[in-house]
């Protein structure tokens, strides 16, 4: 019998005071005379006792004295030990009132065969601690009995003494005492073949306190298998399984799986860790040659009809099962609907009781390799029961399957009804060896969609993770795409998904793109279908796709054998040829429907052709111009040098493409800077001139025109002088000028300036931004307003002061004042 990593602690453990309770004690002087437990478990006719092997008469008893002797008379402590000693009934539990101070409890148990195993619990019920040292016939120690089930393991059959003390030898104490014998029991239940069955309730009673073990008897064929549930509730029960030598086999304590290895007759022996009063329920349902399981046909694919399997799984750990046959092996795909979270995990046992497969094996595909039963099991992990339905279909069968689907890109998208919870569909097409195929799918509402290749003989395909997109077909064939929607409501009769399989290397029905230019609508068709071929050389391209309303779709590029290239925006083709452009995603759900019609822009990632630009806008046109279809680009190339600081003018009342978004190029390519940070901050031209800006309306942005400019805020200030004082400087505004540039001498300003801005006459609003000597801004940009102060501390030299204004009529008045000095 295994030895529970405490035992050895047993004698350490002795020395330590238990809890004092008084339950079960009897009150009084009477309370020295030693009971039994009054009230012995019936048995069946299934479960008959043994008889006992060892004495099983009463100890005797001797009144207890009515008056309290004299404390330390020899003749009380003999007295005490006469009272609660002698021989020792197995399989119940004897309470003894009163241990005290050197006394010593003898015990006798007699032992009818060699090498036996005593099953001995010492439990202290009130007062000081107790111990136990249980002797052989000539006088050897055996064991050390305590608190816990103790295994003490005997020698030549004989009367052996349990010597119970207190552990320190004075104060007074309460115990109960209780032995059994492992190889010759004073009683041992018999476990009918019934009990084997899932179907059967299990065997229920309650341990009483103090008991060392309850045992229980069964046979059943070597290699049987097992599955044990937890036979306890609040309280710790737990049990081993012996085989036909006395050696342990399996633990009875939680819920898991025991093979019988070894020939029986196999005993269990039960117990509650701590010897407190425990009620038990045993079930250990055989799954191998399993019984009590309903059959479950095996169904087609689309509606299972009536093949469908339903139950009730029992909480905490608990079981339910279905019994399937297999005709021929092969793959099964096994669907279950929970009326609950998911709280059910399954597994397939062959009929020898071994695993086959589990939820979380082969893509939820099991192998069957033979033909014959098989038990479906599922396991309840939730505290409360769990209701389920069933269905298990052979993923080798083409019954149920939907019509053959084409794999050009212009097919009509496929719509899949699902009338069942647990309705597996099948869409079937033909493939060639070595096409990469890819599935699209998108439910018509929010749901878990799966779904997975297979070829005629149910194989899953393309299992492992790649970083390349869809599946290479292994060979010339039949393939099937198996899917079906998981969640369904009580409510729901009918739903629908959708589905397209593609052809990614030899992409068909696709619409041909050629590369457009810059400051131009883009070229090609506006046709729903996802994808575009392109015919592009060796270089970068800038790709984008953008739908009528302006929002961008998410697009791949893949060469001839339907490898990934690239995915938009930067994309690198390294060789001459035609590649394949293909829109991600199911969503929109336009795009699975082949409904979105949408721009693409194909351009060389380098610009050329673009619009010279100045660097000094707040004195010169800005630059204009029209972003007349979603994906158009256009590009301006800036006139300032390398190392050069940018800041933009745009108009505060612009709105939609007219405040574009800016990407700022150096001459080979590389980015520099975006209209971010030319909005609020600076753009430093780092890399190699000239630098070209490109120009795209925002996302979701309606088309339109724009209106900009660009100012040098490095180096000298070239801007006007604004004069100190009250008067300062009067500027204009208007839709060619919306950008005022004003510079701030170094010898003419304070270490903190007060600048204030006040419109004066006309409309709009202005906001504000400060640079320091090196071109970079320091303050600001301040929000819009009519009229403002600001309060900026700047390190030495000139700055820079630039408004921008809304592209409207007004005049502003800005003047400026060393912030230390009182207003005047």
């Amino acid at each position: 019998m295994s030895v529970p990593w405490w035992r050895p602690l047993a004698r350490w453990a002795a020395v330590t005071a238990l809890s004092a309770t008084a339950a079960g004690l009897l009150a009084g002087p009477a309370a020295a005379a030693p009971t039994t437990d009054p009230s012995p478990r019936p048995t069946t006719t299934a479960e008959q006792p043994r008889p006992a092997t060892a004495p099983s008469a009463a100890p005797t008893t001797t009144p207890a004295p009515t008056a309290t002797p004299a404390p330390a008379k020899p003749a009380a402590v003999a007295s005490t030990a006469a009272t609660c000693g002698g021989p020792l009934p197995l399989g119940k539990v004897t309470n003894c009132a009163s241990l005290t101070g050197a006394a010593q409890h003898t015990w006798t148990v007699t032992s009818t065969v060699d090498q036996d195993t005593l099953l001995v619990r010492l439990r202290q019920v009130s007062g000081d601690g107790v111990g136990a040292q249980v002797t052989g016939p000539d006088g050897s120690n055996a064991c050390y009995a305590g608190p816990y089930l103790n295994d003490c393991r005997l020698g030549a059959a004989g009367t052996y003494r349990i010597t119970v003390t207190l552990t320190y030898g004075t104060g007074k104490g309460a115990y109960s005492l209780s032995a059994e014998s492992m190889r010759t029991p004073s009683t041992c239940a018999t476990l009918p073949e019934s009990f084997f069955s899932f179907a059967s309730t299990g065997r229920s009673g309650t341990l009483p306190a103090g008991l060392a073990a309850r045992c229980f008897t069964f046979t059943q064929p070597t290699g049987t298998v097992l599955h044990l549930a937890d036979p306890g509730g609040a309280e710790d029960v737990q049990g081993n399984i012996l085989d036909g030598q006395f050696q342990p086999i399996c633990s009875v304590r939680y819920a898991t799986e025991c093979t019988l290895r070894e020939p029986g007759p196999y005993r269990l022996f039960l117990e509650e860790t701590y010897g407190t009063k425990a009620a038990y329920t045993l079930k250990m349902p055989r799954i191998s040659r399993s019984v009590g399981c309903p059959a479950l046909p095996l169904t087609t694919f689309g509606d299972p009809g009536s093949a469908v399997g339903t139950g009730t799984v029992p909480p905490s750990e608990g079981v339910g099962c279905q019994k399937l046959r297999v005709a021929t092996p092969g793959p099964l795909l096994v669907r279950i609907e929970q009326y609950a979270n998911q709280y059910l995990d399954w597994q397939v046992y062959d009929d020898a009781g071994q695993l086959v497969c589990s939820e979380y094996d082969s893509w939820r595909s099991c192998a069957t390799p033979a033909a014959g039963p098989y038990t479906l099991l599922m396991r309840n992990w939730n505290w409360e029961p769990v209701t389920y339905r069933v269905a298990v279909a052979r993923l080798d069968r083409a019954e149920g399957c939907a019509d053959p689907a084409g794999l050009a890109w212009d097919q009509p998208t496929l719509t899949v009804h699902q009338t069942s919870a647990v309705q597996t569909n099948c869409q079937p097409f033909h493939g060639t060896a070595g096409e990469r195929v890819m599935v699209y799918r998108a439910p018509d509402r929010y749901n878990d969609l799966s779904s997975w290749l297979v070829d005629e003989q149910g194989a899953v395909l393309c299992t492992e993770w790649s970083e390349e997109d869809g599946c290479v077909l292994p060979s010339t064939g039949t393939f099937r795409v198996v899917s079906y929607l998981a969640r369904w409501e009580p409510e729901d009769t009918d739903l629908t998904y959708r589905l397209q399989i593609r052809n990614l290397s030899d992409a068909s029905g696709c619409p041909a793109v050629t590369p457009g230019a810059y400051n131009a609508a883009p070229a090609g068709a506006l046709g729903g279908v996802r994808c575009r071929v392109l015919d592009l050389t060796e270089g970068t391209f800038r790709i984008k796709a953008a739908g009528e309303d302006n929002y961008r779709q998410y697009a791949t590029v893949y060469d001839d054998a339907g490898h990934k290239v690239c995915t938009d925006v930067r994309c690198e083709i390294p060789a001459a040829g035609r590649y394949t452009l293909v829109l991600s995603g199911g969503a929109p759900d336009a795009v699975i429907d082949n409904g979105l019609r949408y721009h693409l822009a194909v351009l060389p990632w380098m610009p050329s052709d673009c619009r010279p630009v100045s660097d000094t806008g707040w004195q010169d046109a800005p630059v204009r111009g029209r972003l007349s279809t979603p994906a158009q680009f256009d590009c301006l190339q800036l006139s300032s040098p390398a190392g050069a600081l940018l800041t933009g003018l745009f108009p505060g009342d612009a709105t939609g493409a007219g405040w574009p978004e800016m990407t700022v190029l150096d001459a080979t390519g590389a980015s520099v800077c975006d209209e971010y940070s030319l909005r609020q901050y600076h753009c430093e031209l780092t890399g190699q001139a000239p630098f070209r800006a490109v120009l795209n309306s925002g996302n979701g942005d309606a088309d339109g025109a724009y209106s900009l400019a660009f100012a040098r805020t490095d180096g000298p200030p070239a801007c006007p002088a604004l004069p100190a004082g009250a008067t300062g400087a009067t500027v204009t505004t208007g839709a060619d000028r919306f950008g005022v540039c004003l510079s701030i001498p170094a010898d003419a300003r304070g270490a903190t300036e007060s600048i204030t801005w006040k419109r004066i006459s006309g409309t709009g609003d202005a906001r504000l931004s400060v640079f320091d000597s090196a071109g970079r801004r320091y303050c600001g940009p301040t929000g819009y307003a009519v009229e403002r102060t600001i309060s900026c501390a700047l390190p030495t030299g000139p700055v820079t002061v630039i408004l921008e204004a809304d592209a409207v009529d007004a005049t502003y008045q800005l003047t400026h004042r060393d912030a230390s000095l009182p207003a005047s």
